[in-house]
């Protein structure tokens, strides 16, 4: 009994040094996990507790209906349809390498295509990285059908722009983009993956149309499958956009063109509403809409023929014979000339022993003012130009809109070019020689102008001389029709004559297609007074009879055709037409604008 109680007391001091070392291994484990515990709960708190609230609650957005644009009367060229985009939540994905696999199968994209779109996402943790864009409804389905293999993968449905017309205004409604790195600096409220106006109107009154998006909030399983959706906003669709432009005008002006380059712009010059407005060759607006590929902009930008070009504001040509009218408002201005003022037309014009050409070979005889504008003689014009001086054509120009943009509301419009004598010698190195005077009075040397703004000057010789901003905008309305915007005749200046001088101005511009010795008689219709002015621009300069011969030249080296016209009665319209390297502008561009301004007529009296 005894001996047994001593065994018992001797067995703590045996095992006491073994009980000391796992008391201090368990006081260590418990600091270790009482340490971890502290970092994890104070330290690394708030960033846990965001990422697991984002692993059980999710915000997804739901993008906004972009607004309709409309023609004037109502008949929409801009829509919008319900996409399928394929989206990939980074932080759902288990195995990498597999989803890409299984993608790759239903997108027919390569596995590296798709694992570099996730690797390289530009947005913040917890938002999908888009992997493809409006799949078919084959894809749809088999993702649909495979979603549980499928980890991470959500489908999100988005507006995408639909054109009725297909390419018809394509340079006046424009196109949209995914939101790139600078556009996301540039403007607030948009995060990556955004859809956003890039050109036309799309861009110009993208805080109209574009709309407030909206989104759910949405609890999700451990596999990112929804479960319920907590809380859900509404999307505010954007405001609808009715333009100038009429939708007949307009497909007329794009069938008139066909396959030829150039431009075609019809206005009221009473208020300066475009009611026409092509650029030829264009391009299918759509092509944007459904996500251009690199090899698609590649093919688009690298196209010699520019279909992005929008010419009637971008494309800067000499005038031609159009830039007369200037001519003829500054002589008659300053009293170089008058009505009765004579110069004989022998066919070349000598300035020294260089002698200058007249459109005519043997010339047209003896010209006063009304028949020189009538018959567009380069002589009687060579002569005005030297008496007026470069200085004073240019004044003239600048005051009639040429050399600065009209201000329409497009993007890219270019400002043209009205040479002096310090822009070529700042410019070109040089002093400006007498002869340049001479080409730049009938419309060539440096000068550039856009059609457009040979249509503002036209208007405004048709309206009593106000230059009119373009308007390509009626008004802009909210979801219930009421105008929340419309835009004003906004007047930029007035042509720098006097009421005399813009009747005789006029008079001979009614002339030039009423008289049978016009350049501009092939625009006559019956019971109507047209008044008008041809041009034709030379790209190259030609010599002795070779103008005669231009049809034979190269395509890229043959003239533009150029005709501005009015109507000169109540009915108000204005038109430009603008063939690239088309020749002569009296054969040409004048057939162009005569089937317009019919066009123009016959709508005008289907709405009486």
């Amino acid at each position: 009994m005894d001996s047994a109680m001593d065994i018992r007391r001797r067995e703590p001091e045996e095992f006491r040094p073994r009980h000391r070392y796992f008391i201090s291994a368990v006081l260590v484990v418990f600091i270790i996990f009482f340490g971890r515990l502290l970092y994890l709960q104070v330290i690394k708190g708030h960033e846990l507790r965001f990422l697991s609230e984002n692993n059980r609650i999710r915000l997804i957005k739901n993008t906004a209906t972009r607004g309709m644009i409309m023609d004037r009367k109502g008949r929409v060229l801009v829509d919008s349809r319900p996409a399928f985009n394929c989206m990939v939540m980074p932080e759902d994905v288990g195995d990498l390498k597999v989803l890409t696999g299984k993608l790759s199968h239903f997108l027919h994209l390569s596995p590296d295509e798709i694992a570099s779109m996730i690797e390289q996402r530009d947005s913040p943790p917890f938002q999908p990285v888009l992997i493809k864009r409006d799949i078919s409804w084959e894809e749809l389905s088999s993702l649909k059908t495979h979603r549980l293999d499928l980890p991470g993968v959500e489908i999100q449905i988005e507006p995408v722009r639909t054109y009725p017309y297909g390419s018809v205004a394509a340079h006046v409604l424009g196109y949209g983009g995914e939101i790139n790195k600078e556009e996301l600096q540039e403007k607030k409220g948009y995060q990556m993956g955004d859809w956003v106006g890039k050109y036309g109107v799309e861009l110009t009154w993208e805080k109209d149309l574009r709309g407030i998006d909206g989104g759910r909030q949405v609890e999700i399983d451990a596999v990112g499958k929804e479960i319920r959706v907590l809380k859900e906003v509404q999307p505010v669709s954007g405001r609808n956009l009715y333009l100038t432009i009429d939708l007949d005008l307009q497909r007329l002006a794009e069938e008139l063109l066909g396959k030829r380059s150039g431009a075609i712009i019809a206005m009221d010059p009473l208020t300066g509403e475009i009611l026409a407005f092509c650029s030829a060759p264009s391009f299918q607006p759509a092509l944007f809409a459904e996500g251009v590929s690199a090899q698609e902009w590649e093919k688009l930008v690298s196209d010699p023929l520019h279909p992005l070009q929008n010419r009637g504001i971008q494309g800067m040509y000499p005038p031609g014979s159009v830039f007369k009218i200037v001519t003829s408002a500054a002589g008659l201005e300053e009293g170089v000339i008058n009505l009765d003022t004579t110069f004989t037309c022998t066919g070349i014009y000598y300035l020294g022993p260089r002698g200058y050409q007249c459109w005519r070979t043997g010339g047209h005889g003896v010209m006063k003012f009304y028949r020189g504008v009538v018959e567009s003689c380069d002589i009687y014009f060579y002569n005005v130009g030297a008496r007026l001086g470069v200085e004073t054509l240019g004044r003239y120009a600048e005051d009639c809109g040429l050399g600065r943009p009209t201000g329409i509301d497009l993007p890219g419009e270019k400002a043209g070019l009205v040479p002096t004598e310090a822009w070529k010698r700042d410019r070109r190195g040089g002093r400006w020689y007498a002869g340049e005077t001479l080409s730049m009075a009938i419309g060539q040397s440096y000068l550039l102008v856009t059609p457009i703004q040979l249509l503002n000057l036209m208007s405004a010789v048709a309206n009593g001389g106000a230059l009119l901003k373009p308007q390509i905008a009626k008004r802009v309305e909210d979801l219930d029709n009421k105008v929340v915007e419309d835009y004003p005749t906004e007047e930029i200046g007035r042509l720098p004559i006097s009421s005399k001088t813009l009747e005789e101005l006029r008079a001979a511009l009614v002339g030039v297609t009423k008289e049978d010795a016009g350049t501009g008689r092939g625009a006559r219709l019956e019971g109507m007074e047209i008044a008008g002015k041809t041009g034709t621009a030379q790209v190259v300069r030609l010599k002795g009879g070779e103008r005669q011969r231009a049809q034979d030249m190269a395509y890229e080296l043959r003239d533009h055709a150029w005709f501005v016209a009015y109507i000169a009665a109540h009915t108000p319209l204005a038109v430009v037409v603008l063939v690239e390297h088309g020749g002569h502008g009296g054969a040409a561009a004048v057939p162009l604008a005569r089937e317009m301004i019919k066009k123009y007529l016959s709508l005008r009296r289907g709405e009486e």
